[in-house]
């Protein structure tokens, strides 16, 4: 019994943890798009929040307008469209790239760090796999 609440309990934790990185995700995206140049335009009229529901939420697009390519990430829970054009999209993939980078150093740190390998002893400078 003690066992299946030690698993109930590692699994409520892990979706706990899926749904929380799942918000930050989307949170980080919209900061990462404002510091790369994105314009918030909040949709201000009934027609502009009926549109922004048919786009697909939290995902960027391009799109084509007045014949010039834009870049659009829908916001429909805060009633905003992110817009920028290349350049603006080009540094929103370069400080995504550094946020991932600087995230997985982070892990990485975190399980450099992590007593629990302390129980596998001393390990042979060399590992040898026959």
């Amino acid at each position: 019994m003690r066992n299946l609440n030690a698993r109930w309990t590692t699994w409520a934790a892990m979706a706990l943890l899926a749904f929380a990185v799942g918000c930050a995700s989307t949170h980080q995206t919209e900061d990462l798009l404002a510091a790369a140049g994105f314009k918030i335009i909040p949709a201000n009229s009934p027609e502009q929040q009926a549109h922004l529901k048919t786009l697909p939420n939290h995902k960027i697009s391009m799109v084509q307008r007045n014949g010039k390519e834009y870049f659009v990430y829908p916001d429909a829970k805060n009633d905003v469209l992110y817009v920028g054009q290349n350049s603006q999209y080009q540094q929103y993939q370069k400080l995504r790239e550094e946020h991932q980078l600087a995230q997985e150093k982070a892990d990485s740190n975190l399980l450099l760090s992590d007593p629990g390998w302390n129980v596998w002893g001393p390990w042979p400078d060399t590992v040898y796999t026959p």
